[in-house]
């Protein structure tokens, strides 16, 4: 999608239609992405919308701007945004999750955007709900409709330890084969996902790799200055997490190192639905505080100020995500420490990264002696500090990810356009939504605001070096589009 004219898809302005109930204002996790790639689209002269939910990523409460509202469509970065109500569960248990994804799916398909026949439906899962919604308007109105797998849900209600997850784990794993059958071609993030997409019905030739990319900026203002803000004194080592405070993440790991070594600051910036449990367990640790999320543009001067900084996980947590979280680390240029099961996602990109090091999870004693490891050696801790933003422009760059996207998009339209799209285009006959109602509407289903929610040995990690590229295409011509796309952008 890069013609002359910057409409790209031989120079024919498309109508496109994003589902993603995370969307800005939200600025971590899901939302930045979709966020970036739909006004990519819009950029680039295409007829762009979104159907989201409304904003409560990562605190999992309605964003005050938008409290009171139904539905809401507006416009911004150049996309319409066609916004509905839904539920948004304090607490994660697998019936508030249900619950939640049941009032996603009800409202936007009792009332989905207003719109023209778009060319293509893209999808970002994990949200069930939407992957559901995306493949029926798809199939309605006989366009490709596309998934890109940022987390597998069945994998993660049986790994992230979410309540009454075991039970649920089937029902999700069900629906998840419902909707990446039913798709032209698969996105997933992350290559280890793919044996699990695989496992869903989704032949290996319709899936292509397509990683996140960091989309923040590089720090740059001095850290001394930045901690001196923060109050955290120059003999301090200071590790620290950012992002959502969910089940999956097992942040009890940092309480605990915190508990071992009353000398080490250990700071946790952000929100979720573990925040209120983590603080009634930290409260006898004078260490340990915690910081509201940082605005966009502080973002990264916290994470550089900071001595080390944490990813955590389950030692449950194998296949089912990849934290967003590791793109903007590697930007700041800080050390990671990666608590994490060895073989998943999360090792493999540290490790790719050469930009930290691996500790067994759910292993306070393991996190805390890496951390002193790197505080004993500036050296070594600098040296992989600065591994992270070498990987960043080699392989994680921002261009780099939208033209995966717009390759994956144009491998597929290319494909309708000769006459030799799969039979997941037309969503293998699945009929549409019913009761299509336009903006306005009334909704099938009343939603009320109620409740759902997230080893290697320590040592230095080695560079992987081949980096997240796209992985080898299925179709000839779109195969040549996808590696034209990607190629071109990474140099």
């Amino acid at each position: 999608m890069g013609d002359a004219d910057g409409t790209g898809g031989g120079g024919r302005r498309r109508r496109l239609l994003l589902v993603s109930t995370n969307y800005a204002p939200e600025h971590t996790g899901i939302g930045p992405y979709a966020t970036q790639v739909a006004e990519h689209w819009a950029a680039l002269g295409h007829e762009t919308h979104v159907l989201a939910g409304m904003p409560h990523y990562p605190s999992w409460s309605v964003d005050p701007a938008y409290r009171g509202a139904w539905r809401r469509t507006e416009l911004r970065g150049g996309v319409t945004v066609h916004r509905r109500r839904h539920t948004v569960p304090p607490r994660q248990t697998a019936v508030r999750r249900a619950l939640f994804e049941g009032s996603v799916l009800a409202h936007q398909l009792a009332a989905p955007p207003r719109m023209a026949r778009p060319d293509a439906v893209v999808a970002q899962l994990p949200s069930l709900a939407g992957g559901v919604v995306a493949a029926r308007l798809a199939a309605r109105w006989r366009v490709p409709f596309v998934p890109v797998v940022q987390d597998l849900m069945g994998a993660a209600a049986a790994q992230s330890g979410i309540e009454g997850g075991d039970r649920a784990a089937a029902a999700a794993s069900r629906v998840e084969a419902y909707v990446l059958r039913r798709a032209a071609l698969v996105g997933v993030i992350h290559e280890t996902f793919t044996a699990r997409v695989t496992a869903l019905g989704v032949a290996p030739g319709r899936i292509r790799v397509v990683p996140n990319w960091s989309h923040v900026a590089a720090p740059s203002r001095p850290r001394e200055e930045t901690r001196r803000r923060l109050g955290w004194a120059p003999a301090d080592t200071v590790v620290l997490h950012s992002g959502n405070m969910g089940l999956k993440q097992g942040l009890e790991v940092l309480v605990g190192a915190a508990r071992l070594d009353p000398a080490l600051r250990v700071v946790l910036m952000g929100d979720g639905n573990q925040r209120e449990a983590l603080g009634r367990l930290a409260a006898d640790v004078p260490n340990l505080e915690f910081l509201p999320p940082a605005a966009d543009a502080d973002f990264p001067e916290v994470l550089a100020a900071a001595d080390v900084l944490a990813v955590t996980q389950r030692a449950s947590v194998l296949d089912m995500s990849v934290p967003s979280k590791l793109t903007s680390y590697f930007a700041a240029g800080r050390p990671v420490v990666a608590s994490v099961a060895d073989g998943g996602g999360t090792a493999e990109e540290v490790r790719r990264s050469g930009a930290g090091v691996l500790v067994p999870p759910e292993d306070p004693a393991a996190l805390l002696a890496a951390v002193r490891g790197l505080a004993a050696d500036p050296g070594a801790a600098d040296a992989l500090g600065a591994a992270g933003p070498r990987h960043v422009a080699a392989h994680l760059s921002r261009a780099a990810g939208l033209a995966r996207y717009d390759a994956l998009l144009e491998e597929v339209l290319d494909g309708v356009r000769v006459g030799t799209a799969r039979t997941g285009v037309t969503g293998g006959g699945e009929g549409g939504p019913g009761g299509a109602a336009p903006d306005g509407a009334a909704p099938g289903g009343a939603a009320s605001d109620g409740a759902a929610s997230g080893g290697a040995a320590p040592g230095g990690a080695a560079p992987g070096g081949a980096g997240t590229g796209g992985a080898a295409s299925g179709g000839a011509g779109g195969g040549r589009a996808w590696r034209a796309g990607v190629e071109g952008a990474e140099r």
